[in-house]
This record gives C-alpha cells, structure tokens and sequence, in this order.
C-alpha cells in the first residue's frame, strides 16, 4: 500500500504563486518536486522537456510553445534545463502581462544551469523554492501511528518513491538511481572522461561527510589532480548531492579556520555509498557519527526551507580546535547547535566547546541553544538550563527555541573557564665553537 505524504513545502508554494510570476522549484532527482506539483496543480497541463521533442520544441521554437498554452491560469513545466532558450520566451511572455501571478510553476534538477538563465532572463519576475527529500515530521505527519524510526529513516533515506513503495529493496533503488546520475546529469555537467573514477570519487567523498573538504587528500585518494577534485564537487553541489557548509569566520578578534566541510543531503544515499547494507551495521559502523550529523543538518536545512527562515548555517571551529557542529545566525545573535549519538545528552563534557565559545562571544551568542540527540523527552539540560536537549528526529521548532525553565536548578558539572595556553620560549640551540674541534685534537696529542 502506498503511503500518501503531504510536503511541509506545499503552503509556501502557493503563497509564492500568488506574488509571483514564475515560481521553480530546484532540487536532486526523484525528490518528489513533479509530484508535489500535480498534487498542487491538478487542472494545470503538465510538459515534461525530459522527452527530446519537447525539448527541441521548446528551444527552437519558444513563442509558439508558450502561445499555444496562454488560456491556461498556470502551467507546469518540467525539467526546464533542457530548452535554454525558452527563458528568454518566458520573460517576453510574462512582461507581456506582468501582473498575471502564478503563471508558469516550473522544476529543474541542475541548480547552477538554471541560476545562470534566471539571473539572464527573469530577475524580478521568479521566485525559487528548493525541495530536499524527506523530512523527518513529514513522514510522522503521514503515518503519525507508525512512523519509521530513526535509525531506519537514516539508513533507508528520505526519497519519496523508497516509502511510497515500502517493499522496495533501498539497494536497487540507488544502484539505478547512481547509474542514472551519472548517464544523465553528470555528462551534461562536466566533460568527465571516465565515469568509473567520477564514482570513485562520489564515493570516497561519503567518507568525508561530516568532515572539512582537504581537496589535494581527497584528489590523491582518487588518482585525480587538485583542481579535478574541486570541479567535481562543484558538480555534486550543483545537482544537489551534496551541500558544502561554510565556517562562521566573521572577525571576533580569533583565529577562526575557513576550510568548509562536506554534508550529503541524503543519509540513505550516503549509507549506499558507504556500502552498509542494514540500519544495524550502520549504527555498528565508525561513521555513525558522522552520518547523524549529517542527519541532524538535513533536518534543519528542510526546516528552514519549509518555514522561509532567514537563518544562515555554518559551523565553527578555531585554530586551536574548539568546535560546535552547527552555528545559526539569526537575529543578529549566534545560537548553537551540537549534535550528539546519545539517547539522553546528559553528558555536561558535551557542552564544554559551546560554553568556551559562548564565553568568548558574550553577547553575540544567544539565550537559547540546542543539543541534538535521541532523547525520548525534550527537556532542558542538568548542567545548563539555556541549553534544550531535543530528539532531532522528531524535532520541529530548529529556529524558535522556547523560553529556558528559570525554576531549573543548574548541577554540578565541568569546569568551562577559558584557560589560554601560555607561550614558551623557544629552545635556543647551543652553537660550536669554530676552534672546538682543533682544541680537543691539539690537547689529545699532547697528552
């Protein structure tokens, strides 16, 4: 039986459609964008130009493809990177009647194509929502009396066709999935000569999720040079496999490193790619870490898209290695974010990185911070009651944290003063004296 999903992203959309002209929703493949849209949609014609002959008819001839479609209030369009050219023929048309909201709803899977175009031919006139897989609560939404637990929605992945299709086998669904990513969009990206080393690379990329993006290791570890390596990801970046998370680098008087780390946007692609054939293994597996955190981003990520937050995502790390794993500029203030494998987040020594910086930042660094982790009950933590303690797989509220509990009795717990480290002099090494060596000899002889 299959399983129907309302998307958190639904309301916005026709918010959208009712301000703007255009509206295009950008994401991977097989996220679920042309089903979300038929759904929204279901009177409006639908043309895919993932058939060639759309396509050709779009590119070559745009005026005549889009008069033929001018009675309709709103039309879907698929896979709009495929004709080019029509965007110039979009901006004739929607000038034509600038004040006709919610025309064209469109999607496109190769995000920095598109972007080139929009900023070419539509500025101003079209709006873009990006649509990731599934989010944790839209899938507890659907099946709220037996929703998936967190371990097997990080292993099995959020695509929407792998729990419409519950039986079907997750490992032949991305085995297809790779093969076809790499036929189709990877192609037209990059002139790849061999695409057995770019799924190497996809691949040795998944150990380093979670982890700051070294590109000459990452180019060794493949056999390909430097600059390959970057214009690869770029690549993954751009049709929406991976996302490249920036350091919190703004001057605050510290050093502050400003390497970016490497996230996929999918857990079950990243479980695929790290050959771990079950939710036991990978909870058993040295990556386990890194795959909940890369979980834990996903979800804030989702639920910033869905809620239109102005909140920015980096992380933070310095010179000396003090790190907290996600950082949210919002409201002028830095709130916190660690992500943590544990069932109950009570350890204080989780939060020490937190308090250094929050001591260092003072009033930069907000009330209110999280630790995410998988904590049957949401509470406010023993050793910091600023700090809430929540289960990131059921978790909503990422950028509106509550007030913290003032009848909350602060425990005992790690020392979190700043120590700087001193400086020690450098050693100085003792010079030999030129004549040492003649005066040794000359008192030996005469002896």
């Amino acid at each position: 039986m299959s399983l129907h999903i309302q998307r958190l992203q639904a309301d916005r959309i026709r918010g959208l459609a009712a301000h703007f002209p255009v509206v295009l929703l950008t994401g991977a493949r097989q996220t679920g964008k042309t089903t979300l849209l038929r759904d929204l949609y279901p009177d409006a014609p639908f043309l895919t130009l993932d058939l060639p002959s759309v396509a050709q008819e779009a590119e070559l001839n745009g005026t005549a493809f889009l008069d033929a479609l001018a009675s309709h209030p709103t039309v879907i369009l698929d896979e709009v990177q495929y004709a080019p050219a029509l965007f110039r023929s979009l901006k004739v048309a929607v000038d034509a009647d600038r004040h006709r909201m919610g025309r064209f709803i469109m999607t496109g899977s190769q995000k920095f194509a598109l972007m080139e175009n929009l900023s070419e031919s539509l500025a101003g006139r079209c709006v873009i929502v990006e649509l990731e897989t599934l989010a944790s609560v839209e899938l507890i939404d659907a099946n709220p009396m037996n929703f998936p637990g967190v371990e097997d929605l990080m292993w099995r992945g959020g695509y929407p066709e792998l729990w419409r299709a519950p039986d079907m086998p997750a490992r032949d669904f991305y085995a297809s999935y790779l093969a076809t990513y790499l036929e189709r969009d990877v192609r037209q990206l990059v002139n790849v000569a061999s695409l057995r080393d770019f799924e190497r690379f996809i691949r040795m990329c998944a150990t380093y999720s979670g982890n700051l993006v070294n590109y000459q290791t990452l180019a060794t570890d493949v056999g390909i040079a430097g600059s390959t390596a970057k214009q690869w990801l770029s690549v993954l970046e751009a049709s929406n496999i991976i996302h490249i998370l920036p350091p919190y680098f703004r001057n605050h008087g510290k050093r502050l490193i400003k390497t970016p780390k490497l996230f996929f946007r999918d857990t079950g692609l990243l479980c695929f790619l790290l050959g771990l054939a079950s939710p036991q293994q990978m909870v058993q597996s040295p990556f386990i870490g890194a795959i909940w955190e890369t979980y834990v981003l996903g979800q804030v990520m989702r639920a910033r898209e869905a809620q239109a937050s102005p909140a920015d995502v980096f992380f933070w790390r310095d010179a000396q290695g003090v790190e907290v794993d996600f950082v949210l500029w919002l409201n002028g203030r830095l709130q916190f974010i660690e992500a943590k494998w544990s069932e109950t987040g009570g350890d204080s020594r989780a939060l020490k990185s937190m308090h250094q910086i929050r001591s260092f930042l003072g009033s930069a660094a907000a009330d209110r911070h999280l630790l995410a982790c998988r904590t049957p009950a949401a509470h406010w933590h023993a050793s910091d009651p600023s700090v809430r303690v929540i289960n990131a797989h059921t978790f909503r509220d990422w950028f509106n944290v509550p007030e913290p509990d003032a009848n909350a009795v602060r425990e005992a717990g790690v020392d979190y003063t700043v120590r700087l480290r001193k400086k020690r002099p450098a050693k100085r090494k003792r010079r030999k004296q030129p004549n040492a060596g003649k005066k040794e000899g000359k008192m030996l002889a005469e002896s």
